[in-house]
């Protein structure tokens, strides 16, 4: 595969519920190790409409981990090795607004970090990096995928406010009600740092968040439970995947030019070394990332 083909290649970060996506040409099974760990998963290379894709399911194929163990930053670097230029995150959330019902998609263009203790950066040191994360998400792409969401007739809102927290456990009553005060739109546990390393990356990147439940502040519907959610994620995950088929089909994607996107320059300006100084111990972990500026 030349270099020029892989780097057109686009990521799709399943969450729960989404761990393939049904009738796709798989071309390989890509096991990517990263100076981070494993991944969650094996990448699966596959072509939906002719366009190469990048598939890996956030929480393993099985669900096992859980949010606050998914090595994020495994994830994302894995993504880089393999030649992704953007990545179409997938995540079940719950909603904080009575106006977003479950079954509804929320194409979400601002983050609120509520996670403690995850590894949240690819620059440990002793090369330092800074990025703006004033507008978390890449313009071009949310743009492309609410007209695919539009396109395959669901019903979607086009931004919202997704508060992520720790869990595994879902909100206190109070939580969901304070957060709600604070202006969140909807709440959930995996997209950051997901969002902050696929900067740091240079990997544009936008979320399409799926309702799935009310949380538990809505007096008049049954407290979040996992049986619940099944349900109305099992039906979610078929709007997905109806959404990514017209994504790639109407050639969404690549709609423009989007090679000098913001978000693919990300590093310019915020690497704070001079990185022909460093040693090879000091770049060994960050080699993907800076490689251009050697």
């Amino acid at each position: 595969m030349s270099k020029e083909a892989m780097t057109k290649r686009v990521g799709i970060i399943g969450g729960s519920g989404l761990y393939a996506i049904d009738g796709v040409e798989i071309i390989d099974r890509l096991q990517i190790d990263t100076p981070f760990g494993a991944p969650s998963n094996d990448l699966v290379l596959a072509r939906i409409h002719n366009q190469e894709v990048v598939f890996l399911p956030r929480h393993g194929n099985d669900h096992r981990i859980p949010p606050h163990k998914i090595n994020y930053r495994a994830n994302i670097y894995a993504m880089k090795l393999a030649g992704v230029e953007k990545i179409i995150s997938i995540s079940a959330v719950g909603s904080l607004r009575e106006a977003i019902a479950p079954g509804d998609f929320i194409m979400v263009d601002q983050f609120v970090d509520r996670t403690k203790d995850r590894d949240s950066t690819f620059f440990d040191g002793p090369v330092v990096a800074h990025v703006s994360m004033a507008d978390p998400v890449c313009s071009h792409l949310h743009q492309k995928l609410i007209a695919a969401c539009e396109a395959s007739n669901i019903v979607t809102h086009q931004s919202g406010t997704y508060l992520v927290m720790q869990g595994p456990q879902f909100s206190t009553r109070a939580e969901s009600e304070l957060y709600r005060s604070w202006g969140m739109d909807v709440i959930g546990m995996t997209n950051m740092p997901e969002a902050k390393l696929a900067r740091e990356a240079e990997i544009c990147y936008a979320t399409v968040a799926m309702s799935t439940d009310y949380d538990c502040w809505h007096s008049e519907e049954d407290n979040v439970s996992v049986s619940s959610v099944i349900e109305v994620m099992q039906s979610n995950v078929k709007k997905a995947q109806r959404m990514l088929y017209t994504f790639f089909e109407n050639d969404l994607n690549r709609e423009g030019d989007i090679s000098h996107c913001e978000c693919q320059s990300a590093l310019d300006h915020g690497i704070f070394a001079d990185l022909k100084a460093q040693d090879d111990e000091a770049l060994r972990s960050i080699h993907a990332l800076v490689e251009k500026f050697l």
